[in-house]
């Protein structure tokens, strides 16, 4: 996962396909965990954060577009 300044300067169109990309691969996480426990579970919970640091600075960006309309 990219670092908090990475994904600043992400455009909007890639940080949405980022998140596509992430959500997508929680799913199959998810899946493959329910057949037969993963090697390494922690990873469950690192791709919810990533998808949550994403969801977040999409958010921000949002605001901050609703509050400075141009």
């Amino acid at each position: 996962m990219k670092n908090k300044t990475d994904l600043k300067g992400l455009s909007a169109e890639a940080l949405k396909e980022q998140l596509t990309t992430e959500q997508a691969s929680g799913q199959q996480l998810r899946f493959a965990h329910a057949i037969s426990p993963l090697e390494n579970p922690a990873r469950l919970k690192a791709n919810r954060k990533n998808v949550a640091r994403l969801l977040t600075e999409q958010t921000r960006r949002n605001n901050e577009q609703a509050s400075n309309p141009a």
